[in-house]
């Protein structure tokens, strides 16, 4: 574990529960099993960064680490992303998926399938009305957090940003970070555009039981992906991520790597995990590019 401190914050123990390595390792790491090690450590720059190390150390596929601050955190193109401490569920795993490479682009998108569903699953409620299902809810009732994605993997309410995504190659295999917005309150928000379990009105105050619920609803995926070649369409991989896609269908402004504005509509996206966009020109497939959704 990374020696550090967690930085001062006004709320305790009962109200942001501090998660325990012991108790997740035994929770998750099993015989035959994906995940191989869980550490949480108290504070980090960054648990990519960290991971990414160990990985050219030789850390094995199916390592997880956590953290209760993170200081200096990446989001795609760039952005910087922080959150007050025990707020945030900030982590990162290492991957060797052996797939082909023009499969390796779903890893991304199947991040977001996976932490879309787990956030909808522990946040149901019950259709009997018997009130919040959490950690028992299976695939019946209604989620309190309608979670969704913009393409490629922000995690949306609505048109608020409930958790971001970033996958960075690294020896021999890629890092996946997560950073979920738990129990954020609106004064502690970033930027406006943000939300989090907490304002969505969801009673997630401890983070391991939905840490263990994305881990294992990741898992499940990632190894039906991973047996099956990287085939996003055998494993249902690509109907699942459209089913939860809000940009399909709506009028969007693509910023393409270079400075490139594309305007159009987001009509499909394609066996590569592109987002196939209807502009001016005809339909063009998307592999990068910064999202806005048009009202």
């Amino acid at each position: 574990m990374l020696d550090g401190r967690v930085s001062d914050s006004p709320y305790g123990d009962l109200d942001r529960p501090p998660l325990h390595e012991a108790a997740l390792h035994r929770a998750l790491v099993r015989d035959g099993g994906l995940w191989r090690e869980v550490g949480v450590v108290r504070e980090t720059g960054s648990t990519n960064a960290d991971l990414a190390e160990r990985a050219r150390d030789g850390a094995p596929e199916g390592t997880v680490l956590v953290t209760e601050v993170q200081t200096a955190g990446r989001g795609r193109l760039g952005r910087t992303w922080t959150a007050p401490a025990r707020s945030a569920l900030t982590f990162s795993m290492l991957l060797r998926p052996e797939v082909p490479v023009r499969a390796l682009g779903w890893a991304s998108l199947l991040t977001g399938v996976a932490v879309a569903m787990a956030v909808r699953r522990m946040t149901a409620w019950s259709e009997a009305g018997e009130g919040f299902l959490g950690a028992d809810a299976g695939p019946a009732g209604d989620a309190a957090v309608d979670a969704r994605l913009k393409w490629p993997n922000d995690l949306l309410v609505g048109d608020r940003k409930l958790a971001g995504i970033l996958v960075e190659k690294v020896d021999a295999g890629i890092v996946v970070g997560v950073g979920l917005n738990v129990g954020l309150r609106e004064d502690e928000l970033p930027v406006p555009t943000a939300t989090s379990l907490a304002i969505e009105g969801a009673p997630l105050s401890d983070r391991a039981p939905l840490l263990r619920a994305i881990l294992r609803e990741f898992s499940t995926w990632y190894r039906e992906w991973t047996a099956l070649d990287g085939d996003p369409e055998t494993s249902g991989l690509r109907t699942a991520y459209k089913e939860l896609c809000v940009t399909l269908g709506r009028r969007v402004r693509v910023e393409l790597p270079g400075g490139e504005f594309l305007p159009g509509t987001a009509t499909d996206v394609d066996e590569a995990g592109r987002l196939v966009v209807a502009g001016p020109g005809g339909e063009r497939a998307i592999s990068a590019g910064d999202v806005v959704h048009v009202r």
